[in-house]
């Protein structure tokens, strides 16, 4: 995995980490390192996009984004995990690696 797409994952990353303080958050520190969170996840997404499309950055971010959440959100606030969910969060993970191979073959062809 090249810088730039290390940069989607981390956009990602932080996403999940905003994404459960706007839910979980009730003190100052914890709405600052919420406020922090959410400007490295867009500084990051930002300048990932400068490289490949933006169509598939944010795709990729937001679907990293929303599997990580609902996988934070279970390992660490007991939400409750369904085969269901489980089966959807693999086809939606699934697309985003389709993506990002598509994305990977047109830049090797030469476009970006």
């Amino acid at each position: 995995m090249n810088k730039t797409w290390t940069m989607v994952v981390a956009a990602a990353l932080f996403e999940v980490a905003w994404v459960i303080g706007l839910k979980h958050a009730d003190s100052l520190p914890e709405w600052s390192g919420t406020l922090v969170a959410i400007c490295l996840s867009f500084y990051f997404m930002m300048n990932a996009a400068r490289q490949l499309p933006v169509g598939t950055v944010y795709a990729v971010f937001v679907g990293l984004g929303t599997a990580g959440t609902v996988i934070a959100e279970s390992l660490l606030f007991e939400a409750d995990i369904s085969a269901a969910k489980v089966a959807l969060l693999t086809v939606l993970l699934a697309g985003v690696m389709g993506l990002k191979l598509l994305s990977a073959k047109k830049e090797e062809a030469g476009g970006v």
